[in-house]
């Protein structure tokens, strides 16, 4: 199968996971009709933002988390138009063979990188690994490792600090065990920490394994998240801006607005103080750049509180307080103005100058 078909495929199989404390990658399992991540990117959350090519950015339920195997199952959409992939469940792998490793690092949306197997038996806490060289970074937990003919091989869980594309991967092998184990409760379920068994929701015995008798924090125990402090006020002009607030949480400190067309990223940086909101627009046009170039700095100029800049040939609106100097009532009237700018801009920008719009460049 060639490269780009497999890529083409997972694009609407793999989906951006966020919490208010990490993002991370799922994919979406048709026979089991459940999207599959790692444990450590939902941890301590009964739900999980999810966004995908085939669905409206949306919360769906935590169902299964596995500690042990670092594995977690999330509900899927009730309407997504997700294809069906396949697990690979040989173990006639050999090292040198070729993988794709896919997800969402550091947000972005959709990476495929590749490489190749290179050791087949990687034991870490008793728990089996596939090693291999395709890169890896925060934001790809979770996401499948692919073999050449399109089928999952093992799901990406951790990579060595510091080291040059070392990336592990756990085997489909544990996946599919797994998934059985977890089909058969009919109900949310936790693997215990001390025997290892599957306990499920209705099962427990206030509070405690029915197998082994320790303790066991169901998901349905989970506190909801409360935001504190400056993320408290940031979550509450958000919210007084006709934002709902829970699909809008990705990652510690940092939420995302759509606004008409433009992308907007509001961040919170505790070590220096400063509220960062960063309108994403459009791309730089291919030529007569100067006009546009010279627009944007008589804006700068001209504009209140707001400044653009340019990044990768992405055009940004941004606008930046202190928390020393926040007051909700006058932030709410800058960052209702970047919303309002944001969109304004975008669309200026692309019909005065030729400026590129998102869909040019995907």
């Amino acid at each position: 199968m060639k490269v780009q078909h497999i890529i083409d495929k997972y694009r609407e199989v793999v989906v951006q996971l966020a919490t208010p404390y990490s993002t991370g990658t799922g994919f979406y399992l048709a026979g089991y009709n459940i999207i599959v991540t790692n444990e450590h990117v939902v941890r301590r959350n009964k739900r999980v933002v999810v966004d995908g090519d085939s669905f409206v950015k949306q919360i769906v339920e935590v169902l299964y988390v596995d500690p042990l195997n670092d594995l977690a199952f999330l509900s899927a959409p009730p309407k997504h138009e997700m294809p069906e992939v396949s697990l690979c469940n040989k173990e006639n792998f050999n090292e040198g063979d070729s993988i794709i490793a896919v997800g969402h690092p550091f947000g972005l949306k959709f990476t495929a990188t590749s490489g190749i197997l290179s050791n087949l038996n990687h034991v870490q806490k008793n728990i089996k690994y596939f090693q291999h060289d395709a890169a890896l970074n925060p934001g790809n937990s979770g996401g499948p490792l692919v073999n050449d003919v399109g089928e999952i091989i093992g799901v990406n869980t951790f990579i060595i600090k510091d080291g040059n594309n070392l990336g592990f991967s756990l085997p489909t092998s544990t996946l599919i065990v797994t998934l059985e184990e977890f089909k058969k409760g009919h109900a949310k379920g936790v693997r215990c920490n001390s025997c290892a068994n599957v306990v499920f929701e209705n099962k427990v015995e206030e509070g405690y394994c029915p197998h082994c008798g320790a303790k066991i924090l169901m998901i349905s125990d989970l506190e909801e998240y409360e935001a504190v402090g400056m993320n408290k006020a940031i979550e509450e002009l958000i919210i007084t801006l006709g934002n709902d607030i829970d699909l809008c949480r990705k990652g510690p400190s940092n939420w995302q607005i759509i606004e008409g067309s433009a992308d907007i990223s509001i961040s919170y940086y505790e070590k220096t103080g400063l509220i960062v909101g960063d309108a994403y627009l459009c791309r730089l046009p291919k030529k007569d750049i100067k006009p546009l170039y010279t627009y944007l700095l008589q804006q700068n100029y001209a504009l209140k509180g707001l400044t653009f800049s340019v990044k990768d040939q992405r055009i940004i609106l941004s606008l930046l307080i202190y928390d020393q100097y926040f007051d909700k009532n006058t932030a709410k009237g800058y960052f209702e103005e970047l919303f309002k700018s944001a969109d304004h801009f975008d669309n200026l920008l692309i019909k005065e100058f030729g400026a590129l719009s998102k869909s040019d460049d995907d």
